[in-house]
């Protein structure tokens, strides 16, 4: 094992010692702040002077530790220059404080509060910054209120009294115009009434804060008592002598006209004298007609201006016109007939009750203006409402407010009340507006980066290499700056033309090479109009001039709109010429040949075929639709007659040219034997060359099994290697076994295959449609009808197992080629005998053989049968015994569930090639 040290022990050196680092002297103010000054890390001091912060240390100790931290860490210093900030915030707040507190007490201490003063008093503390939501403001500022609401309620209740007043010298004048009987009942609640209106105004007049009602108030009171009393002091002796008058015949009539003529008619007096009596009175100072004519046009005025103020609605301006033609009355009242100062009074009386319905319906309009200001603030959570929202709903409402006090007299309580709710509300539209100029201003600083963004881009030398790169890149400089935030119209309207100055720049080489493009793009259109007109359509300069086309596309993008119009108008020629070309075709192919024809009427023929669902109809048809499509029967025809006229014609030379060929042979057999060579001369001249028969498309004999005389299957003949254009009679003389090389060539090359056959045009269109609907729709019926018989021939099958009749059994062939003969033999003589035997076995094998499911209560049994032959190698799979297993089931007793199993498992067997 090695030593732990690394040190030579045996090494002469001496050892050294490493010098103890210097312990860092401590802060004079670590003490104070807790360890701040000797902290390790920024993050630590700045959190021991926050802890030191919360202990409220005095101003000189904040103010020496602000001196020495703001030039070690100006982060740590930050909150304690804050804390120095906020102290002396809240000491010249104390000193305004104190000094707005003074000015409110000595407001609250005089004797006559001025109501503009107090309210001024709030408005101008708020401006200086005074801590009003705090002591003793926030008690000064409460107590001024309610001073204001105590003398704007004295106010309020002198109009209502002087108005009241009205209302009972209204009430007087009106029952002066009534019956005696009638005052005479309403005296005591009229008595009552002047009083407590007397104990009213008194009380008003006694109240601490009526010095300080403003000055026109009290005069307005005390002309309303005089004028209440003067009436009322007239009615009460009117009143009690029209009742001395009634119980006294001899007493004197009171002053009222009405009540005299009232008591005239009871003491007996005829109406005739009455009237009489009333024109003798003493007549009246005679008047100027003139001036009659002048009061009565005045006052009509006057009247007509208060009905129309009336009608309208108007309160403050119906009270104006009453108190004008109360001006009128009083210098041309005297000089008015009964009718006009009897429809004077009544309008009087209506505008009062008009002018103090609409003072109590401005002060509901008011309360509920000042309902829905305090619950601004009042929402549901989640249901706030947002900075724009605030500030439009507190716009109407202030607007609401103003047109409720034009309808009225103002309601300076209410006003107070809803105009402090406003202003709460409107905190919510201060820090919202806030937040909108910063986020203006994050938004300029924003757009103003990418507009140098842009102008750096634009230097660049990917602004002019790849023209997709650049249009795309324009495209996301465009979708930046419309992404880019909201921002003032001012600022807008600045940064908007360095935009586009900017944007312009970056964009002239892209526009340039568009203008470039657009120039080559007009020219191949052009270019494609020549080609299009030309007679001959050239398909390789169409292309040509297509791939050119889509490279300029692909190279230099335009708007989509604009090369959309340019591939429309280069593509509109070439489309014409190719439909010029189509529709010529489709004119030349529209003529209907022979071979259509014919496979068209075939065609029919499989229709109607379909149509009977006989299926032996269905394949003759089908075979001879396969026949017309091959052309076989007109060629056969054609091959027939031509077959008869050659063998007509060329019998006797085919004579001829045999005998001569057995004469020729017959003269040179001696020769040869005799192994002599005859002369040239002496030799027989040559027989003449036959006349070639026609050839019959006939295969040869090199097939096992095949005759000579068998026509040859339709197909092209031959190998892929073959030639078909072999020059006859080269190797003609040659008299081989194989055979002349030109009969080889002409018959194949074995000598009896026809020559390759040429095909025919093809089918027109509306032929190739109707016979390969026609072949679908034989085909789709020929396996409905084999489905068919399929299902009819598995239920005789079960009918017989059923009856135990072998004569219902199907036939082999309705049974399919699945079923041999032997198996039907074993079926039938299954049905023959008398059930018997365990069928369970027998149907697991079928039902496997036939890969269908196994009912749930056999499914263990199929498992242990399939296991049984997994371990049975040599015996035949149930695929291949299927026959067997299914006459064992015959040979057993017939039930539903084994007819429905034996059906399935047949069903699929029997469909199996």
């Amino acid at each position: 094992m090695f030593p732990f040290s690394s040190r030579n022990k045996m090494s002469d050196a001496p050892e050294t010692h490493p010098a103890p680092a210097k312990t860092p002297e401590a802060h004079p103010l670590d003490a104070l702040t807790g360890g701040a000054f000797s902290a390790a890390t920024a993050g630590e001091r700045a959190s021991r002077i926050r802890e030191w912060l919360t202990t409220q240390p005095a101003p000189e100790q904040l103010q020496e530790v602000f001196k020495e931290l703001s030039g070690r860490d100006k982060g740590a210093a930050r909150a304690v220059r804050e804390r120095m900030d906020e102290l002396r915030r809240a000491k010249n707040q104390e000193a305004i404080a104190a000094e707005w507190a003074d000015k409110a007490t000595a407001l609250l201490s005089a004797a006559k509060l001025n109501i503009a003063d107090a309210l001024a008093w709030q408005r101008d503390a708020a401006k200086a910054g005074a801590p009003l939501s705090r002591e003793p403001l926030s008690l000064l500022k409460v107590q001024l209120a309610e001073r204001v609401k105590v003398i704007e309620d004295l106010q309020h209740r002198v109009q209502v009294q002087r108005e009241a007043a009205v209302l009972l010298a209204q009430r007087i004048e009106v029952l002066s115009t009534k019956s005696w009987r009638d005052a005479q009942a309403a005296l005591e609640i009229l008595r009552a009434d002047v009083q407590h209106w007397q104990d009213q105004a008194q009380a008003l007049a006694g109240d601490d804060s009526w010095a300080s009602v403003e000055a026109r108030f009290p005069p307005l009171l005390d002309s309303s008592r005089t004028q209440l009393l003067v009436v009322w002091d007239a009615f009460q002796p009117a009143v009690a002598q029209a009742v001395a008058a009634a119980e006294d015949a001899s007493a004197a009539l009171p002053p009222v006209p009405v009540w005299a003529d009232e008591l005239r008619i009871a003491r007996g007096v005829p109406a005739e004298a009455v009237v009489a009596e009333r024109t003798a009175r003493a007549p009246k100072a005679k008047v100027a007609p003139e001036v009659i004519a002048k009061a009565e046009h005045t006052v009509r005025e006057a009247l007509a201006r208060l009905e129309q103020e009336t009608a309208q609605g108007h309160g403050k301006a119906s009270a104006g016109a009453a108190a004008a033609l109360r001006a009128v009355l009083k210098d041309h009242g005297k000089h008015l007939d009964a009718a006009l100062e009897q429809q004077v009074h009544t309008a009087l009386v209506a505008a009062g009750e008009l002018e103090g319905w609409q003072r109590w319906s401005a002060d509901q309009v008011r309360e509920d203006l000042l309902a829905k200001a305090e619950a601004l603030l009042q929402r549901p959570e989640g249901q706030a409402l947002g900075g724009r929202k605030m500030q439009e709903t507190l716009r109407q409402l202030r607007e609401q407010w103003k047109q409720a006090d034009q309808g009225g007299a103002p309601n300076h309580g209410l006003w107070k009340k809803f105009d402090e709710a406003c202003n709460a509300a409107h905190k919510v539209v201060e820090a919202w507006i806030d937040k909108v100029r910063t986020e203006a201003a994050e938004h300029k600083a924003q757009r103003l980066a990418l507009i140098e963004e842009v102008k750096a881009w634009a230097q660049t030398p990917a602004a002019s290499a790849d023209w997709k790169a650049v249009n795309r890149a324009l495209h996301q400089f465009g979708d930046r700056w419309r992404a880019g935030g909201h921002v003032g119209e001012k600022i807008f309207a600045e940064l908007q033309p360095l935009w586009k100055q900017a944007i312009a720049a970056a964009a002239a080489p892209f526009e340039s090479a568009q203008k470039d493009s657009l120039a080559r793009r007009h020219a191949m259109i052009e270019e494609a109009n020549v080609l299009g007109a030309a007679p001959t359509l050239r398909i390789d300069a169409i292309k040509s001039l297509q791939q050119r086309w889509q490279a300029e596309a692909q190279s230099v993008p335009l708007e989509r709109k604009h090369e959309q119009k340019l591939w429309d108008a280069f593509r509109k020629p070439i489309d014409e010429a190719f439909n010029r070309k189509s529709a010529e075709r489709e004119k030349g192919a529209a003529a209907l040949s022979e071979r259509d024809r014919a496979v068209l009427d075939a065609a029919k023929a499989l229709d109607a075929a379909n149509a009977t669902g006989d299926a032996q109809q269905i394949r003759a048809a089908m075979a001879a639709l396969e026949a017309a499509l091959r052309g076989q029967a007109q060629e056969r025809a054609e091959a027939e007659a031509a077959a008869k006229n050659q063998s007509n014609q060329a019998v006797a030379p085919v004579d001829s040219a045999q005998a001569a060929t057995e004469a020729g042979a017959d003269s040179a057999a001696p020769a040869t034997e005799s192994g002599q060579d005859a002369p040239a001369q002496d030799q027989p001249a040559a027989a003449p060359k036959p006349t070639a028969r026609p050839v019959v498309a006939v295969r040869g004999d090199d097939r096992p099994g095949m005759k000579k005389e068998a026509p040859a299957a339709p197909g092209r003949p031959g190998k892929p290697g073959d030639r078909r254009d072999a020059r006859p009679g080269r190797d003609a003389g040659r008299p081989d076994a194989r055979g002349s090389r030109d009969d080889a060539r002409s018959g194949g090359r074995f000598g009896d295959r026809p020559a390759y056959e040429d095909r025919g045009p093809r089918l027109g269109d509306a032929a190739f449609r109707a016979q390969r609907e026609a072949m679908e729709h034989a085909q789709q019926a020929l396996k409905k009808l084999a489905a068919q018989a399929h299902g009819e021939a598995l239920t005789h099958l079960l009918t017989a197992w059923e009856k135990r009749d072998a004569a219902l059994l199907p036939s082999a062939q309705e049974l399919g080629g699945r079923v041999t003969p032997a198996v039907r033999t074993a079926w039938t003589q299954a049905l023959g005998k008398a059930p018997s035997g365990d069928i369970a076995q027998a149907l697991l094998r079928l039902e496997i053989a036939a890969e269908v499911p196994t009912p749930a209560d056999e499914l263990s049994a199929r498992r242990m049968l399939q296991l049984q032959l997994l371990t049975r190698r040599n015996d035949p799979a149930p695929a291949q015994t299927w026959g067997q297993d299914t006459a064992t089931v015959l040979a057993g007793a017939s039930d539903a569930a084994s007819a429905r199993r034996l059906q399935n498992a047949l069903k699929a067997l029997l469909r199996k090639q």
